[in-house]
């Protein structure tokens, strides 16, 4: 059935190295989101989160916003996209200001996170996010909210993710290649956040860790916010190129030997449990058992783990995470994965999956859906017009006030 307000409808749109997602969403009157509609293709034209070939990539957002378009019974005008990949840099900056009438107004508050965003970053970056942690008035420090609070000295800590300006262009390019509008841009791991951790964990301190096609997104939250981002270059791609070359299968084989058999730890298979591997060219397809299957998965999904054991270790988060880590991304749906995360970081570990939505369950409960679930959650709750609590600063409602004073001046 056709939707004649589409004007009321969000678009999610995750851009990734293996595939291209969309999902469509609407808020009805009691604040309740429903997913309506999904799209998933694969992709083509990306490299480790980054355009490496316009239109190969323009197909496949095509296709995956034609498959949601038909679900949804609906035509997309413009949607909200992620950006992740290794030029995002991300970094702790502190902004001070006075305050204007001895107590502490919007005005005041947008001042103060001016001059945290005040920083030197080379020519070919750009500041992509502003990301309050907290604020300090006179002394007085872990404030989330200091509008109306008293004082003469206002100080901001605030985390700044920054991006390569062309990474950036190229995504809005293929995006607008397609006949759509770009709403807005946002890191794909804050994105996967909003989608799958609870306030308490962000609160109790948590690391996500984003298992894409191409690369690896780690974020950590301390006490509501975000505190460090990461990009680790061992992802899915890797494990399928891995079974590729050890059993000499074509790559779509090698894919499909993953997805469908592919375990993290030998002991939950057995010799005994025979698959078959289709040969290359015109070689005839051979049968393994789904413990060598194991023996050659293991050892790239350990590695991964222990990279991201040890930005934790080098960034001083290790033991600020007592809720443990989050999986989520379509490669964290392996089995035996939790049970390797949980052996090699020494954490709680569970898999993440889209939250605060309704709708099919094969999109909610598939946590290759959960950066588009996320960004169709940002587009909802910071759409111009609508009352809600604004994601750029850890959902606080301050930030809803202060967006169109950014939006007019940067």
């Amino acid at each position: 059935m056709a939707r004649t307000e589409e004007s009321n409808l969000i678009v999610g749109l995750d851009i990734g190295t293996s595939k291209v997602v969309a999902v469509v969403g609407e808020a009805g009157p009691d604040g309740a989101i429903q997913v309506v509609g999904a799209g998933s293709h694969p992709a083509r034209g990306l490299k480790k989160g980054v355009v490496v070939n316009i239109e190969s990539t323009i197909q496949s957002i095509q296709r995956a916003v034609n498959l949601a378009e038909q679900m949804a019974g609906c035509r997309i005008h413009s949607v909200y996209t992620g950006i992740s990949g290794s030029h995002i840099r991300g970094f702790n900056s502190h902004g001070v200001t006075a305050i204007k009438h001895r107590e502490v107004t919007p005005e005041d508050v947008a001042r103060v996170i001016e001059a945290a965003r005040v920083v030197a970053i080379p020519a070919d970056q750009k500041i992509l996010h502003i990301l309050p942690q907290d604020f300090v008035i006179d002394g007085q420090e872990g404030i989330q909210d200091p509008v109306g609070m008293a004082g003469v000295r206002l100080e901001a800590r605030v985390y700044l993710v920054a991006c390569a300006v062309s990474a950036e262009q190229n995504i809005v390019k293929c995006v607008r290649g397609c006949g759509l509008e770009v709403d807005d841009v946002i890191l794909q791991p804050l994105a996967s956040s909003r989608a799958v951790l609870t306030q308490d964990e962000k609160d109790l301190g948590v690391c996500l860790l984003d298992i894409g096609g191409g690369t690896t997104d780690l974020a950590v939250f301390t006490h509501g916010a975000i505190s460090h981002t990461e990009v680790i270059p061992i992802a899915g791609n890797q494990v399928t190129n891995d079974i590729a070359v050890a059993f000499h299968a074509p790559t779509p084989a090698a894919e499909e030997l993953k997805i469908k058999y592919a375990c993290c730890l030998k002991q939950l298979t057995y010799a005994g449990e025979r698959i078959e591997v289709a040969g290359v060219g015109d070689r005839a397809a051979r049968a393994l058992s789904r413990l060598e299957l194991a023996e050659v998965v293991e050892p790239r999904y350990e590695e991964l783990f222990e990279v991201a054991l040890q930005k934790l270790q080098h960034s001083g988060f290790e033991h600020l995470i007592p809720a443990g880590v989050v999986l989520t991304g379509g490669s964290s749906q392996i089995t035996g994965v939790i049970e390797l995360a949980e052996d090699v970081l020494h954490l709680p570990v569970r898999r993440g999956l889209g939250r605060d939505v309704t709708g099919p369950s094969e999109v909610l409960d598939n946590p290759s859906y959960a950066t588009a679930i996320g960004l169709l959650l940002f587009g909802i709750e910071n759409r111009p017009g609508r009352p809600g609590v604004g994601s750029r600063v850890g959902h606080k409602g301050w930030w809803t006030r202060l967006r169109g004073w950014f939006q007019g001046n940067f």
